[in-house]
This record gives C-alpha cells, sequence and structure tokens, in this order.
C-alpha cells in the first residue's frame, strides 16, 4: 500500500505539472483548470489513496462498478462525477452517488434523471455530451447529442426539476472531420459551450481532454480534464 501510495502520488505529481505548464502555455490560472480523477476498474483503495493525496474529484463510467465503490468512500469529501454512457435503467443507482453526470445526450434521459433526483431529493449537476464524429446523429458507440441539438436539450436540462445544467463534454473522435484533430475539436466544443452559456449563463463547465490530450483541451479552454491512465497506470487486462 505504501508502494501505492508512492506511485500515485509521482503520477499525480506529473499529471500536475503538464496541467500547470500548459494553463501557463495558453495564459490561464491553474486554479481555472479542475482536474477529475476517472478511477474506473481501479479499487476502492486507490479511491482512498487518492483523497489522501488531496484528490477531491473521481469520474466512473460503469454504475456496477462506481455504485459498491462511491458506498465504501461516502466518508471522504469527494465529488463523484459519471462520464459512461448512461441507460435509463441505471439512472436511480447514478442519482445515488453522482454530483454530476456529464454524458446527457437525449431528452428521455433528462426526464428520468429528473424524476430520479427529485425522488432521491438531490440536485444534479448535468453535462451534455457533443458528439462531434459528425454534423449530425449519434457518435459511435460513444454517445453524445449532435451539435445541432445541444440548445434544445439545454433548455429541457434547465426547466427539469432536480437538475442544474452545468455545461458541455466531449470525447476527442476517432472518426469523422475531427480525427486526430484534438485541438480542432476541443475548440469546436468551446464554441457550442459559448452558444450554450449565451442561453444559460451559469453552464459554464467544459469537461474535455483525458491523458493523451490535456493540453489541446487546456488550451482550447477546458474547464475539467478527466484523467485516468496518467494518474493510475495502465488500466488491469491491457497491460
Amino acid at each position: 500500500m505504501t508502494d501505492r501510495r508512492a506511485e500515485l502520488a509521482a503520477n499525480l505529481g506529473r499529471v500536475e505539472e503538464r496541467i500547470a505548464s500548459a494553463c501557463a502555455a495558453a495564459g490561464r490560472k491553474r486554479e481555472e483548470v479542475t482536474l477529475i480523477v476517472v478511477t474506473k476498474t481501479y479499487p476502492a483503495s486507490d479511491v482512498r489513496l487518492l483523497a489522501g493525496l488531496g484528490v477531491r474529484h473521481v469520474a466512473e463510467n460503469r454504475d456496477q462498478d462506481a455504485a459498491p465503490k462511491a458506498a465504501e468512500c461516502a466518508d471522504l469529501p469527494l465529488t463523484w462525477h459519471f462520464v459512461g454512457q448512461l441507460q435509463t435503467n441505471k439512472v436511480r443507482s447514478v442519482v445515488s452517488y453522482a454530483d454530476v453526470v456529464h454524458s446527457v445526450d437525449r431528452p428521455k434521459l433528462v426526464s428520468a434523471l429528473s424524476a430520479a433526483a427529485v425522488r432521491a431529493g438531490r440536485e444534479l449537476g448535468c453535462l451534455i455530451q457533443v458528439a462531434l464524429d459528425a454534423g449530425s446523429g449519434e457518435a459511435a458507440g460513444r454517445g453524445g447529442a449532435a451539435p445541432g441539438a445541444v440548445p434544445e436539450l439545454g433548455d429541457a436540462i434547465a426547466a427539469a426539476d432536480g437538475l442544474r445544467l452545468g455545461g458541455v463534454m466531449t470525447v476527442a473522435p476517432l472518426t469523422g472531420p475531427y480525427a486526430g484533430r484534438q485541438r480542432a475539436a476541443f475548440e469546436r466544443l468551446l464554441e457550442i459551450s459559448s452558444g450554450l452559456r449565451a442561453r444559460h449563463p451559469a453552464a459554464n463547465m467544459v469537461s474535455a481532454g483525458m491523458s493523451t490530450d490535456l493540453e489541446d483541451a487546456i488550451g482550447a479552454g477546458a474547464t475539467h480534464v478527466r484523467v485516468g491512465t496518467a494518474v493510475l497506470g495502465v488500466r488491469p487486462g491491457l497491460r
């Protein structure tokens, strides 16, 4: 455990240096960017170590893994983010522990999240996941709303009981016009974010960038970066 803590501390230090350097290069203040550590496939013991090292935001992408982990770590001062594709039959469970859902991409999910949040007596932050794979339609296998659907979806979230419209999220596309052009993709997300904020000024979160492309995201204006591998190492089963 001591060795694991030292490993995580060293990895966090390197990621922190990358974030600070990217902020400096972009002329931004370090505090403008929040690090979310994606702890998927890693045990609750790692979450505890991360919390002890000062991490305050963690993310999961599968409810079946996240729910027991969040329960085991309920005593820690953490904000839990759900970043995976979300089916409506998992909504009640996710709402029980998540503070922010990054993957809202359709009206049916807005309705389900609202009902569950009201039932649980909670306010849930919601980010609209934007698919940049193509001009319209859903991102293959990754979910996401088409850019043109963002205004209407934002209005629906803002009007829904129990929900708070936080902003937008994207995953750098593997296909389509932005494939291999992460910086351009993130700049496009910022344009979409600006349009959303014109309608909903408080929706100022921009969740973009992961271990391999966080510098591009920060350079484009991301407020939150989602980093897993660079902090925790290569996921079990992928070594």
